[in-house]
């Protein structure tokens, strides 16, 4: 896949203010429609009745003071990772200025002809038709980054604990256009050792050779600045001026999400939260909508349960249910439930017929993925559907699991962890997470816990909706599920 640098991205800041424009004289003349034509809301009498002239110079003083201030809120720039909450914020501020700027000059000049439901209704048009169109300009954006477009090649310099949570960061959000070619460290286990996908490429002096070999954009250093001096000479040495640097500011090495700022008599104080930790209150809100959500979808699960248990009975002897021990929040140790989906006794086949490795605890899972002969014709079946996922409802009842988080790990599993990948254990594990909606068991382990910790950092309920709502698609066509 050929890859486009930012330059040559088709969508510049006119092309965008241009289609705001047109958005403000659309929503002006759907809502002279409205008032005059359909007389939603309220009648007009034929007296009353206006054309449309006398409305143009409130609708030019109105779209040139929304694109005046979208200019200013930075809505024209490229700025990656824009929430779209907060162009809506910035959308409806604009809009409901252009607002109180019109009523006030109405209420200088007294025009004869003038609707204040019109303007009102206006405005509540401009934010809707704002909101559709950046929501397929966004769409769109994704499709281009997907084929190579607007995107950037980049080169992280550092893999502690700022490193990881840069790579995580892009790796978790795609739509910020960053493709990672690697990571480089003068730490020769860190060096070393891929992450995930992600590949490492040797020392801080190999930047140049990567650079030049990978058409590298942006190099990001995460180091400490005792350590970035170092890095800026290689690259001062070898002239790479066409090259962005960005630095991770190093501010004991955090990130935004964990920093806290408290007052001592007028002093501001830098802290830090724990690593992983969710705040409280948001573990109760999490936890609510862990109930919630799982009583609306039982009384839809437990038909589909129902016929499962009835097919696995008919299919091979023993147990419909499978109890395993896993590893839960905080280390501690509950048993998930499962359908069976191989045959009796498995499990004192596991180690003979599959065994696990230091570099990656889950490696069988895709050794196996094709030809495990343990897996029995239904438990295939149910596999590639997660149907045998769906009595772990109970244990999201219980408090032993979320539904979205981690997947719970088997205990020889976190004996083989290194001390980053126990972040992972910091909150409950879920029925489905980050990763599985970004490709499920195809996904390497060490990426699995990057994307897992950035969910953890990164929390909220919205997240957890979208994550749910991904995962439909993705149980529908059995997307990396074995």
């Amino acid at each position: 896949m050929k890859i486009v640098s930012r330059t040559e991205y088709p969508w510049k800041g006119w092309h965008i203010a241009l289609i705001d424009a047109l958005v403000v004289w659309l929503s002006f003349g759907i809502s002279y429609l409205l008032r005059y034509e359909v007389q939603f809301l309220r009648p007009v009498d034929e007296i009353n009745s206006a054309p449309f002239r006398p409305y143009i110079p409130y609708t030019l003083i109105f779209m040139v003071w929304v694109l005046t201030m979208h200019q200013a809120a930075g809505l024209y720039q490229d700025m990656r990772g824009r929430s779209l909450v907060s162009e809506i914020f910035k959308i409806t501020n604009a809009t409901s200025n252009a607002v109180l700027l019109i009523m006030a000059l109405s209420f200088l000049i007294r025009p004869l002809v003038f609707s204040r439901l019109l303007i009102i209704q206006a405005a509540f048009i401009n934010v809707f038709l704002q909101l559709v169109w950046r929501l397929a300009l966004r769409s769109f954006r994704n499709t281009l980054h997907r084929r190579g477009v607007g995107v950037e090649q980049v080169l992280v310099v550092g893999c502690r604990e700022a490193g990881r949570y840069v790579i995580r960061t892009i790796v978790a959000r795609p739509d910020l256009g960053y493709k990672l070619v690697g990571f480089v460290d003068d730490d020769p286990e860190l060096g070393s050792k891929d992450l995930g996908r992600v590949p490492a490429l040797g020392a801080i002096r190999n930047i140049p050779k990567i650079v030049k070999k990978e058409h590298v954009d942006l190099v990001i250093l995460t180091l400490p600045w005792d350590e970035q001096r170092h890095a800026m000479e290689v690259m001062q040495n070898h002239a790479l001026k066409k090259v962005s640097v960005l630095t991770v500011p190093d501010l004991y090495q955090l990130n935004l999400s964990q920093v806290q700022v408290e007052m001592l008599g007028g002093l501001p104080l830098l802290g830090r939260q724990k690593e992983g930790e969710i705040p409280r209150r948001n573990l109760v809100l999490k936890r609510a909508l862990d109930i919630i959500a799982t009583a609306l979808l039982l009384p839809f699960a437990l038909p589909i349960m129902g016929l499962a248990a009835l097919a696995i009975r008919l299919d091979t002897p023993g147990p419909i249910l499978f109890y395993q021990r896993r590893v839960g929040l905080n280390g501690q140790l509950f048993e998930m439930v499962k359908f069976r989906s191989m045959v009796e006794g498995a499990e004192q086949q596991h180690d003979e017929v599959i065994g696990l490795n230091e570099d990656d605890p889950e490696g069988y899972k895709r050794k196996y993925k094709d030809a495990d002969p343990r897996i029995t014709r239904v438990g295939r079946f149910i596999r590639r559907t997660s149907i045998d996922e769906l009595p772990q409802l109970f244990n999201v009842l219980r408090g032993e699991m979320s539904l979205v988080g981690p997947r719970p790990a088997l205990p020889k599993e976190v004996e083989l962890y290194k001390p980053w990948h126990r972040q992972r254990l910091m909150v409950r594990p879920g029925l489905t997470g980050l990763w599985q909606v970004s490709g499920r068991s195809e996904i390497p382990f060490e990426e699995k816990c990057l994307l897992d910790i950035y969910y953890i950092e990164n929390w909220s309920i919205g997240l957890d909706l979208q994550i749910l709502i991904q995962t439909a698609p993705q149980i529908l066509f059995g997307t990396g599920a074995y």
